[in-house]
């Protein structure tokens, strides 16, 4: 049994309950019982509450990504008609700005100044800081989650000095990094593990200036082969376009024209060096090298309707994401089990269920009712969701305690019960 580190009142147990229903009208018991399940262990057991501020580990890293956390509370947003869900988020967001704050160039954090680090040979770690590997989602999810908190309450209360002061450091850290090799101090190197070292003595292979803003590591954590991680430039976009909204709530005219220019920049950079043969490419370096191929981890190409102002509508994802559910993507997997999108961060013909959910989450509703049959087919006998499985054998499998992809498989659940 999972330590409770945060109890789920009578109020959000009903809530969940009343999911439960209608995802058993439209999906079948089984399903239900596996959201109920999920909803119950993200909120139980990853999240920990002090005084206002609300910590949440991924599963069975005693850590929090501001990534994950984020995407782990997705479903939630769909309850904010409960007050305590609502105290929860808002206290999410604070500890997430709290850790921007601290290091805007790491992705990891712990509860406090514990010290505890992934790797200790990491560069400038601050005691607060788990692990720093820098990745652009990692502030722009904290972006996207203070705006959908906003949107879904119409209270702005969370929306504090503390954030508006983190979102200043954003803009001039993307402005930074547009000059990567000319103006950032940003280094990291693994004596121990070369493929978590960045080339050119923890600098990263080189990039041309190009508009768009330089990332070390990618969603997965894994390093770039190339500077510029297109699925992350496009949420910058985004993150950039909901910082502008914030900017005018906080009538800073500074801030949201700094914002606007940078998106402006970084989506032209996009536009000039993104695209191969009417799609967008995974990575680009700007100096003529792409790397086409699409990761498991969001953002990812086939999450931008999600995570990116790209509809699903557009030309040039559609373009993009019949060729990524395709073999032409070397980590598109088919097997007996299954076919979906992996990642170069697990075994070889792993598919992961984050995937999976997301191509239900941005397809059709055929699309999405096939996909969580897929995933309800696949959870190994455990009633979880994991990171990757074997696509001939869903018993071997990646993280037994994954709640990234537990949330994504009850966001999917609750999309086709409100279909």
């Amino acid at each position: 049994m999972r330590a409770i580190t945060n109890q789920a009142g009578p109020e959000l147990r009903e809530a969940i309950d009343h999911w439960a229903e209608r995802i058993t009208t439209s999906a079948g018991r089984r399903a239900a019982e596996m959201f109920t399940a999920m909803m119950l262990d993200t909120w139980c057991t990853t999240m920990s509450r002090t005084e206002d501020r609300t910590f949440v580990i991924t599963g069975d890293i005693p850590a929090m990504w501001l990534r994950d956390s984020s995407a782990q509370v997705l479903p939630f947003l769909q309850l904010t008609d409960v007050a305590e869900v609502v105290d929860v988020l808002r206290g999410l967001v604070r500890e997430q700005w709290r850790c921007i704050a601290l290091d805007p160039y790491a992705n990891a954090f712990n509860a406090s100044d514990t010290g505890a680090h992934f790797d200790t040979d990491d560069l400038e770690l601050h005691p607060g800081v788990w692990e720093r590997k820098y990745e652009i989602d990692s502030l722009a999810f904290p972006v996207q989650l203070a705006h959908q908190l906003w949107q879904s309450t119409g209270d702005a209360s969370h929306l504090d000095e503390t954030v508006r002061a983190g979102c200043h450091d954003i803009v001039a850290l993307w402005r930074t990094e547009q000059q990567h090799e000319e103006l950032s101090r940003y280094r990291h190197i693994r004596p121990d593990e070369p493929q978590d070292t960045l080339a050119a003595d923890g600098r990263g292979t080189p990039v041309a200036v190009t508009g768009m803003t330089w990332s070390g590591f990618r969603p997965s954590d894994d390093a770039c082969a190339f500077g510029y991680n297109i699925p992350a430039q496009l949420m910058a976009v985004m993150a950039l376009r909901m910082i502008n909204e914030f900017a005018t709530l906080w009538n800073d005219t500074d801030l949201r024209e700094r914002a606007s220019a940078l998106a402006g920049d970084i989506g032209a950079g996009v536009d000039a060096h993104a695209m191969v043969e009417g799609r967008f490419a995974y990575e680009v370096d700007g100096l003529g090298n792409a790397l086409c191929m699409d990761d498991a981890n969001m953002p990812s190409l086939l999450s931008l309707p999600l995570t990116s102002d790209v509809t699903a509508e557009d030309s040039r994802y559609t373009a993009t994401r019949a060729w990524i559910l395709s073999p032409a993507n070397p980590f598109f997997y088919e097997g007996r089990a299954a076919s979906g999108i992996g990642s170069p961060h697990t075994p070889e013909r792993y598919i992961w269920h984050i995937a999976i959910a997301v191509q239900g989450l941005t397809g059709n509703m055929a699309e999405a009712r096939s996909c969580l049959e897929t995933l309800l087919a696949t959870d190994g006998d455990t009633g979880q969701m994991h990171e990757g499985f074997h696509a001939d054998d869903p018993t071997q499998f990646t993280r037994e305690w994954f709640s990234w992809a537990n949330s994504m498989a009850c966001a999917l659940m609750m999309r086709i019960a409100s279909a």
